[in-house]
């Protein structure tokens, strides 16, 4: 299964960088592939270190401007000209999207999955990986869209909301039939 994880490249604290090597290791072991940023910094290096030694593959999807910054030892490497053109090439070779901590980069390719997802555009599995409660606030929101009638359909059919990787991969799994 190709996973696009979206995420942050800041250097981050144990209770962000832990949960996310645990995943990476998961999708590595699994035989899978990481889909991602392409980045050599931050929690998108943890994860591309811990899927890489732990025998998955890795592609990058990296923009020109941060293309200096990219991943030398990639399995694939694609550099495209701007971030739409990044966040499209991410969701098209994926089989299936996490979203785990960051900032504005992170939150924009979070929303745009789910509204293409909302609109039929995709059917892909979504995940929200959880981890430190970092997105407690946006599930209450989207709770409250949901509620109040702004979601044409169940918010457990847009995203699944994952406390740790080992939810995370369950669920993916579980979605793709290899449970």
């Amino acid at each position: 299964m190709n996973i696009a994880v979206f995420c942050s490249a800041a250097d981050l604290d144990a209770r962000y960088t832990v949960p996310a090597r645990e995943f990476a290791e998961l999708i590595g072991r699994g035989g899978h592939t990481l889909v991602w940023g392409g980045s050599e910094s931050g929690l998108m290096k943890v994860m591309a270190d811990g899927v890489q030694e732990s025998g998955g593959r890795l592609v990058g999807v990296t923009v020109e401007f941060l293309a200096a910054r990219a991943r030398d030892n990639a399995d694939e490497m694609v550099v495209t000209r701007d971030l739409a053109e990044r966040k499209a090439q991410l969701l098209a070779r994926a089989d299936a999207v996490v979203i785990m901590v960051g900032g504005t980069g992170t939150l924009d390719e979070a929303t745009e999955i789910l509204e293409l997802k909302k609109h039929g555009i995709h059917d892909k599995p979504v995940v929200l990986l959880n981890a430190a409660g970092f997105y407690d606030g946006l599930k209450a929101q989207f709770q409250r869209m949901e509620d109040e009638g702004f979601l044409p359909l169940p918010l457990s059919e847009l995203v699944f909301f994952a406390e740790d990787g080992l939810g995370a991969m369950a669920y993916l799994e579980e979605s793709a039939g290899l449970q």
